[in-house]
């Protein structure tokens, strides 16, 4: 590669705003997406438990609690979060819980990748409100904190 600096009239570029939302839609924003069942259900999760809802995409509505040490997300059957699509590897990604609040996400060497907040990750750690993308479905993170 060259350490020219890009041309302006360079068309091959590409540009990936979704790497934007979690800045340009803050937490109280995605709330208010929810419905006021899926909120009652959020504030009621017990201390350090979590779960994510799919608020678009062919998920949307779907709540998948996650309070155990491990949750692996795929399109394998026996996934605790089965995600029925073939744009989702059949054990795609897990999200693992340590002690209180803490959470976590690794990919396990999906074919189309883990997005978290637009962006590639093969792991990262989770914060309320992340939106976390596999295949075509668009979970959102919630926490229930002290």
């Amino acid at each position: 590669m060259s350490d020219q600096p890009t041309p302006l009239n360079e068309t091959t570029t590409t540009i990936n705003l979704s790497a934007l939302r979690s800045a340009l839609m803050p937490l109280a924003a995605t709330l208010d997406v929810l419905s006021e069942e899926e909120r009652q259900v959020i504030s009621n999760l017990p201390e350090g438990s979590a779960m994510l809802i799919g608020i678009s995409g062919p998920g949307k509505g779907s709540r998948y609690l996650l309070n155990i040490g491990q949750t692996t997300i795929g399109r394998d059957p026996s996934s605790e979060i089965f995600l029925d699509d073939v744009t989702v590897s059949r054990k795609h990604a897990q999200v693992e819980h340590e002690i209180g609040t803490n959470y976590s996400i690794s990919d396990l060497g999906s074919l189309n990748g883990t997005y978290l907040n637009g962006v590639g990750v093969s792991g990262s750690v989770l914060v309320e409100g992340d939106e976390i993308q596999i295949g075509k479905y668009k979970l959102t993170f919630f926490v229930k904190g002290k």
